[in-house]
């Protein structure tokens, strides 16, 4: 795996500033042949408290994975870069992750296992998978939910320098190690002057109850088009491609 995998992820690429500490020196113990849930655990910052990694073959047959998890504090992974960049996300937000498994545990406590996950769940798969948290002024937050591409990316770009995109979902952060320009992030928008991924943490914690999580409050953002992650951004047309940077729907009403 790390042979082929290895040479795909360039860390100094600048969505994955927040993951480094932890994915850098885990992903070379990887490169040296070690399990990923084992280099994961050797990469692990001192005093961080997150569950233990273990090999996904801990995870007993026919038990829900996020009720595994949050009964033996313990993280089942596979030897894939999807479950590595998890670890790694836990290492980086482990409250959110927490509060997150605890909310996914309960829904199945309390609903069981069916056919479908319920609103809540979605969303909080949806989330985990594929989330990233807009700390930015109010001007490019609104350009983002009106789905505004020229606004928030060119007319206001300058004001990306007091705004900073977080990337949470480790398959989102998986899809960016060969970065494409389709792939697309769903956006939760947080208060200006989130600084450090502790702080980001802290207010995820806050924010994402059950009742917010279930309307799936989230925008879709094209990560490349983030100011300064792309070099073809420079040039205004880059935001003109339609099949990516989708205009908001609106929805027509029709009388009886």
């Amino acid at each position: 795996m790390a042979d082929h995998l290895g040479q795909l992820i360039d860390w100094q690429q600048p969505w994955f500033a927040p993951w480094a500490e932890v994915g850098r020196p885990a992903w070379a113990h990887v490169e040296q042949g070690q399990a990923v849930f084992s280099a994961l655990a050797a990469a692990v910052p001192p005093g961080r408290a997150i569950p233990r990694f273990v090999g996904d073959t801990a995870l007993p047959a026919g038990t829900a994975y996020e009720a595994f998890v949050h009964a033996s504090d313990s993280v089942p992974t596979r030897d894939n870069l999807h479950d590595f960049f998890n670890g790694v996300v836990w290492c980086v937000y482990p409250r959110t992750k927490r509060h997150l498994n605890r909310l996914q545990a309960q829904a199945i406590a309390r609903d069981g296992i069916g056919a479908r996950r319920g609103p809540l769940r979605d969303a909080i798969t949806l989330f985990d998978e594929n989330g990233a948290v807009f700390s930015a002024p109010a001007v490019l937050q609104d350009a983002l939910r009106a789905r505004d591409w020229h606004g928030l990316c060119v007319t206001h770009r300058a004001h990306w320098r007091e705004a900073r995109l977080w990337l949470f979902g480790h398959a989102l952060v998986e899809k960016l190690a060969v970065p494409r320009k389709d792939i697309t992030a769903h956006v939760l928008c947080a208060p200006g002057g989130l600084q450090q991924a502790a702080q980001v943490d802290a207010w995820l914690v806050s924010a994402l109850d059950a009742q917010v999580l279930a309307t799936k409050p989230f925008s879709p953002l094209p990560v490349l088009g983030v100011p300064g992650w792309c070099a073809a951004n420079e040039d205004p047309a880059f935001y003109a491609d339609a099949q990516v940077f989708r205009p908001r729907r609106h929805t027509v009403m029709v009388r009886p």
